[in-house]
């Protein structure tokens, strides 16, 4: 896993990348998560690939309670990929309103995420 700190006029922005999947478990989202406002980045960029697949899976609420974490310690999140492969309508629902409510945001690109968090000018 590497964290890339992208600096912007708004704070930080961090860029977390890897090869395997490292957010399993509520617990490893918020060690992340604190590390990263640690550096004073509130602001996340996550890819797909890098969280376990029961993250989209509501039933085992997994995602709920991460999310829940980053409005707790007021932090923001992107996640990136494409999410149309989840057949599942309460997911696609979930990512709707997440994408409503401005603080979680489910994105098909990197530059959309940059773009969302003010990384491009």
């Amino acid at each position: 896993m590497e964290i890339n700190y992208i600096p912007t006029k708004e704070g930080k922005i961090a860029e977390i990348t890897g090869n395997t999947t490292f957010i399993q478990n509520q617990e490893d989202a918020l060690n992340l998560m604190m590390n990263c406002l640690y550096n004073d980045a509130d602001k996340l960029i996550l890819y797909q690939e890098n969280i376990t697949p029961n993250f989209f899976n509501l039933k085992t609420k997994l995602a709920g309670d991460i999310l829940q974490k980053f409005s707790t310690y007021q932090a923001y999140l992107a996640i990136v990929g494409d999410f149309t492969v989840y057949e599942s309508k309460s997911l696609q629902d979930f990512i709707r309103e997440s994408n409503r409510m401005k603080r979680i945001h489910f994105v098909s690109s990197r530059e959309e995420a940059l773009e969302l968090f003010g990384g491009l000018h």
